[in-house]
């Protein structure tokens, strides 16, 4: 008989793109009766120990009745999964569902037997672990909670997949086989390992394009011009270490080079391996150049050609359908529309892009979404006046066009680990999966600094092309969060430029305190007054006076940097009439030299039309841009330089104490966010929580339909679950209701019209408060009633009088796309107007609610402002860690909201609630590792 597992449908979801080991890709999908064919196939590339390791007997081939057991699946007690690449199958995994005497079952047995079998040409990539985490992650959709294996002691590879994953696990060994037992409940371990897998994977796959052995520009045009042809010239003119490749399907069956490069009439003709292929044809023909890439190995693309998802719906299509080819030949995609890639590094030299000329060489990581913010970020990075002068170079750039596959998270995952990059800067036009951005930007701020500018902030929809998850956050909301994560978010990209360009090179402050000294006292002001505006310290100027010799500013800079009470230094410079570039070659030397005795402060310049000394800052340190010779082939740029010797460093020079201020007060934040992040907190427990009980009220409230707003009653038995006691408020929808209910609570009480116009409201006149006897509380309903309206409208309710504080609101969220938030801000209009309202990824440890409550600007109001008493601030952040507790235990809690919460100078009273409950939101930061769907 048929069971109804039996007619279970495809499960489509199940589909997904992988990022293997080697930093290739793979399909994941599940088997079908549709791939007899393939798994033969599959089976006869296996080897005979590969078999037997399988089968635990020799097993030469798959008989018929093997073939239809491994493709017929009811996708519910027996599932099997594979992994391909072009089509075919490279990988396959199944469970069978079991019951406790180990025959086969179904539901509600919730064991399953698990096996691996992996063609030998693939093994050593990752498949297995990829395969692994997938099919425990249908296993728990099923229902399955236990897998179990049973391996050859032998077969060590798969025993290692097994052990390594991080599950909590238990083996045993009887009759000759090796028989693990596992919980597919995720733990802290095995996120642990799937991030750091995840990491390595992907950070490879971008190292794939950007350190390729060979590139191939395809769509080479023989004449000159075109953007093929230009891209060619520009590999060619960085002097690209690698073997290079001109294609073009147009050019002359004789035609053996193009400009001195090897020229082919298809990527199939080329008689080596191809790492990376540069497609610049028209978007009808990338298709044929993807099929014929992808049969020849090549490993990654970078896509510049246009008229895909920025065009239109067919062209969005048109670019889903180029993502999922790509990624069936296992290669990633730069691009389309992209402007291209570089990497600086003396043994790669790769411009693969269409910028004209090779950025000077550094350690700043550059992405951008946008080719012209790249050109325009190139340029002020490589130019030596008119804003912030070369202080440093880029060590590799990325401009990701209409970013259908590699994003910034991919770049994030690479450049963690880059020992050739120290200052990540990014222009974002969106963020595809928040949820990761922020988990890897947190990773990547721990190590290095990450510079974020963030275009189309206000434009309410994302770039063209850009696949977006949906957010209901703001944009402040977000901000907010990235600078939890310990993103430095600036503005402008002159902002983006002007606070990498300190951070490459100086060290970071101990502290915001700020010694200035020049030959200018007006300029020493300003920036003075520009310390003060962005929150420094800044200590009284030293003026020098305009005699100052540069063995005075050597002098007194020397000072400054011994002294404790400093952590940072400014110097200011006016030009000296007539001393010309000599001068300033003696100036910047000077404060070379005294910076170089004493390393560990950050130093910075802020002059005036002062182009020689900006250029001699640079050259101090032998990294000046030399200037552009007229030859047509310029020679190859200089090698990257390592870090500078000891005790010496560049010195970065700005045009206006504004900027220069703005990037230190960045640097100084960032470096407080370093101090204070080395130490993490810790997620409280608490000994009144009811965990278990919350989650079976939870269940029965969500029986009732799919997603609900709590009544006062469910609201307050579900918070007290958690220790949160909120103050009973009785309805009141007559005098004679309000007069009893006054009885019932005993002592003054509060009359509150509840309607949502004048909820939370008090200055609109809907609160009445202390009123002590049944006079005072009749005259009040009638005083509300007739200002506002009838009962029925207002909704009135009677409360018990709390003591006094400062009212405060406690709101947490599930987002879609960010995940769970937890906000915090003072009640209030003026608390709505000005926006002040911190943020914090749930779950919040105890340091990070400590500084949620101080994160506001209205926080000095809990601290005993201008002589009031200073209220319960540990309770507040005990409260916050209960309700973060609340949210991340039951992720069904979609909603909360504590407003007010009136915060005594002893305790605090919760006045009012409101508790929304849903089915959980996916998360696939939970689930295995993907690549986005497209």
């Amino acid at each position: 008989m048929e069971s109804a597992s039996d007619r279970h449908e495809y499960p489509a979801h199940w589909e997904a793109d992988v990022v293997l080991r080697d930093g290739g890709t793979a399909r994941v999908r599940p088997i079908t009766e549709d791939d007899a064919e393939r798994l033969v196939s599959f089976y006869e590339q296996v080897s005979d120990e590969s078999k037997y390791y399988r089968f635990f007997a020799p097993y030469p081939r798959l008989s018929a009745k093997d073939v239809r057991r491994f493709t017929h699946h009811d996708f519910v007690d027996r599932v099997g999964l594979a992994a391909t690449v072009g089509g075919e199958f490279i990988a396959t995994v199944r469970y069978d569902r079991i019951g406790a005497d180990g025959t086969p079952a179904h539901a509600p047995a919730d064991e399953a037997e698990v096996a691996f079998l992996v063609q030998d040409a693939h093994q050593g990539r990752g498949v297995a672990s990829a395969l692994l985490e997938h099919i425990a992650a249908v296993a728990r959709e099923r229902g399955i909670r236990r897998f179990a294996a049973e391996v050859l002691p032998a077969n060590t590879k798969m025993i290692k997949v097994f052990t390594d994953a991080g599950y909590t696990q238990k083996r045993s060994f009887e009759d000759g086989v090796v028989r693990l037992e596992f919980g597919l409940a995720p733990t802290d371990r095995s996120l642990a390992v799937q991030y750091a897998r995840e990491q390595r994977a992907e950070g490879r796959s971008v190292r794939r394009l950007l350190v390729p052995g060979s590139v191939a520009v395809i769509g080479a045009g023989r004449a000159p011009g075109g953007v093929g042809r230009r891209i060619l010239g520009n590999l060619r003119d960085a002097g690209f270490t690698g073997r290079l490749y001109a294609v073009n399907h147009a050019f002359e069956p004789d035609r053996t080079e193009l400009d001195g490069v090897p020229a082919h009439r298809s990527v199939g003709e080329i008689a080596g391996p191809v790492d990376l292929a540069v497609v610049a044809v028209p978007a009808e023909r990338v298709a044929d150049v993807v099929t014929e890439c992808g049969r020849h190995g090549v490993q990654g693309l970078v896509v510049v050609s246009a008229g895909y998802a920025e065009s239109g719906p067919e062209g969005r299509e048109r670019q889903r359908a180029l993502v999922r080819h790509a990624r069936a030949y296992g290669m990633r995609l730069i691009g389309p529309n992209a402007f291209g890639i570089v990497n600086t590094a003396p043994e790669v030299r790769l411009n693969a892009s269409l910028a004209p000329e090779m950025p000077r060489p550094g350690r700043i990581g550059l992405f951008v979404q946008s080719g012209a913010i790249g050109v325009a970020l190139l340029s002020r990075l490589h130019r030596r006046g008119g804003g912030v002068t070369g202080v440093t170079g880029v060590s590799t750039f990325v401009s990701s066009g209409n970013r259908a596959d590699v994003s910034g998270n991919d770049l994030l995952q690479y450049w963690y680990d880059d020992p050739g990059t120290d200052v990540v800067l990014m222009y974002l036009e969106s963020i595809g999966n928040p949820r990761k951005f922020t988990r890897l930007a947190r990773r990547t701020a721990a190590v290095k600094p990450l510079v974020v500018v963030q275009g189309a902030r206000h434009g309410g929809a994302a770039p063209q092309g850009h696949a977006v998850r949906a957010t209901r956050l703001p944009h402040a909301t977000v901000s907010a969060l990235l600078r939890q994560a310990g993103v430095i978010r600036v503005d402008t990209i002159t902002e983006l430029v002007d606070t990498g360009l300190l951070l490459a090179r100086q060290p970071l402050p101990a502290g915001p305190r700020v010694a200035i000294l020049g030959n200018s006292e007006s300029l020493g002001l300003l920036t003075y007054d520009a310390c003060l505006s962005e929150g420094l310290r800044p200590l009284p100027p030293l003026d020098l006076t305009t005699a100052a010799t540069p063995a005075d500013f050597r002098a007194a800079l020397s000072r400054a940097l011994a002294d404790d009470a400093c952590d940072a230094v400014a110097v200011t410079a006016i030009p000296a009439l007539g001393e010309g570039a000599e001068g300033d070659a003696a100036l910047a030397e000077a404060l070379r030299a005294a910076t170089a005795a004493a390393p560990a402060k950050p130093v910075l310049v802020v002059h005036v039309e002062l182009g020689g000394l900006a250029e001699a800052l640079s050259a101090a340190a032998g990294t000046a841009p030399q200037p552009d010779t007229a030859s047509a082939t310029p020679p190859p740029p200089p090698p990257a330089p390592e870090h500078p010797p000891e005790g010496t460093r560049l010195i970065p020079a700005y045009p206006a104490a504004e900027r220069a201020v703005r990037a230190l007060a960045q640097a100084v934040a960032y470096a407080r966010w370093r101090h204070d992040t080395a130490e993490p907190g810790k997620v409280p427990e608490y000994a009144d929580i009811d965990e278990k009980g919350a989650a079976q009220l939870i269940d029965g409230l969500l029986a009732r339909g799919e997603g609900l707003t709590l009544g006062d009653r469910d609201t307050c038995e579900l918070l007290g679950r958690y220790g949160i006691h909120v103050h009973r408020a009785l309805p009141a929808p007559t005098p004679e209701d309000a007069v009893a209910g006054a009885r019932r609570l005993g002592g003054p009480v509060a009359l509150k019209a509840t309607a949502p116009h004048l909820r939370h409201r008090a200055d609109l006149g809907g609160v009445r408060l202390d009123l002590a006897d049944e006079e005072q509380l009749r005259r009040a309903y009638e005083e509300v009633t007739e200002l506002f309206g009838t009962p029925a409208e207002l909704r009135p309710v009677v409360q018990a009088m709390a003591p006094r504080g400062v009212d405060t609101v406690v709101r947490a969220v599930i987002d879609p796309a960010a995940g769970a938030v937890l906000s915090f801000g003072l009640a209030g209009a003026v608390t709505q107007l000005l926006g002040d309202t911190a943020h914090r990824l749930i779950p919040v440890t105890d340091r990070d609610a400590a500084s949620l409550v101080r994160s506001v600007r209205t926080a000095p109001l809990l601290f005993g402002w201008r002589g009031s008493a200073p209220v319960d601030t540990a309770a507040l952040e005990e409260l916050l860690q209960r309700v973060s507790r609340l949210v991340d235990d039951h992720p069904e809690v979609v909603a909360v909201t504590l407003e007010p919460v009136v915060v005594a100078p002893r305790g605090l009273s919760v006045l009012g609630a409101s508790v929304r409950l849903a089915p959980p939101p996916a998360r696939d930061d939970l689930g295995p590792r993907t690549l986005p769907a497209y």
